[in-house]
């Protein structure tokens, strides 16, 4: 899993058909008349970009596929024009069940899109209500298929669990009629309640209880046992490739901690000691590409202990690769075995981590534990 040369780059489109009751992204309902200027003014922002090398592409949301095709076309020429991908460079477009259409997925196909992320969340009609998603299960059955007839040979679901009212059985439900679809690649998240969200005011009003973390705890593990019967390769925390070829290489540089660009309302980059941010409302955003003026609203400096701590962070997500060795000490300089000794010690005496010869992983107590191990590599 070795990175590859150039920089990632993140396409966002903040919009959606519906607001889902969990959902706090940068994404925003009711606002289809943005739809052309917002398009616009991502075309402007990336010819405004310096242009250079993309290791790949990935264009997520919100949901990208309420765009009509013409949309993707001035996007991807572009890109094209921009930061031209190379032969086999994967390109992702995130889609929701309710959004597409055959016509649409084999539109998206002949521009180049190869590998297609299908947000499912759930194949049980009273989760997907409780989610407030727009599709029901044999819309997501039907969109896979489509997807296959479309060409798609790189198809991945998403899942959630942990959620108000879901038994394991019901999670079961949904893993395995996700696996009866024969998918490539899976991304299984655990819920996370956050504020000022529907879901989150249920809960605090009582409508709802919340979630069980301990049995979230044993769905994350019958996930992993059911997922390792299908064969699939658990290559870190919440992802599962049914090959090593099938990982998503996009989503690789962020667990790398390596450079990447980011392109839209709310779109975050990260690039030589730097990160920054966009604006995140579309109209704020337009606006200001329009003017021609520079998008990011926030921006922050990564010194070395930062960058150090957040790459141990992130490579540790990774379950098989972790961290090497030799990768920390090629960009750093340092060995991470005496950079991090303490934190190393005690986080083997809890039975967190393992350490080889060569790299640190997590062990598979802090799979589940994972925050607890993060937090000693980034201080305070």
């Amino acid at each position: 899993m070795e990175e590859e040369p150039g920089t990632a780059l993140y396409l966002h489109i903040p919009f959606c058909l519906s607001k889902c009751a969990y959902c706090d992204f940068v994404s925003y309902d009711h606002l289809a008349g943005l739809y052309g200027e917002y398009t616009s003014a991502l075309v402007t922002e990336m010819d405004l970009a310096e242009p250079g090398s993309i290791r790949s592409i990935y264009i997520g949301g919100g949901t990208p596929t309420v765009l009509p095709l013409s949309h993707f076309e001035r996007v991807f020429e572009a890109i094209r024009r921009r930061f031209p991908p190379a032969t086999g460079t994967e390109i992702t477009v995130e889609a929701n069940p309710g959004t597409v259409s055959p016509a649409k997925l084999e539109g998206l196909r002949a521009l180049g899109v190869t590998r297609l992320s299908l947000g499912v969340q759930s194949f049980v009609e009273q989760e997907l209500r409780l989610l407030g998603r727009i599709h029901c299960a044999p819309d997501a059955i039907e969109a896979f298929q489509a997807g296959r007839e479309a060409g798609f040979d790189n198809l991945s679901l998403d899942l959630i669990y942990g959620l108000p009212r879901q038994s394991l059985d019901s999670w079961s439900a949904s893993l395995q009629q996700a696996l009866a679809l024969h998918p490539d690649h899976l991304s299984l998240y655990a819920l996370t309640v956050e504020e000022d969200t529907p879901l989150a005011a249920g809960i605090a009003q009582g409508r709802l209880p919340a979630p069980d973390p301990d049995l979230a705890a044993d769905m994350y593990e019958l996930a992993q046992e059911m997922l390792s019967g299908a064969g699939f390769v658990h290559y870190e925390i919440s992802n599962w490739a049914r090959s090593p070829e099938f990982v998503c290489r996009h989503n690789l540089t962020y667990w790398h901690n390596e450079p990447y660009l980011g392109i839209g309302a709310g779109a975050h980059s990260w690039r030589q000691g730097r990160r920054w941010s966009n604006l995140t409302r579309p109209e704020e955003y337009i606006r200001c590409v329009r003017s021609g003026l520079a998008a990011a609203v926030t921006e922050e400096t990564i010194g070395p202990e930062l960058e150090m701590g957040e790459t141990m962070m992130l490579g540790l997500r990774l379950l098989d690769e972790g961290v090497t060795f030799a990768r920390f000490q090629a960009r750093f300089g340092l060995d991470l075995r005496v950079q991090y000794a303490n934190a190393l010690e005690e986080l083997a005496a809890l039975g967190l981590i393992q350490t080889t010869a060569e790299r640190v992983v997590l062990s598979r107590r802090g799979r589940l534990l994972g925050n607890q191990v993060f937090l000693r590599f980034l201080g305070d």
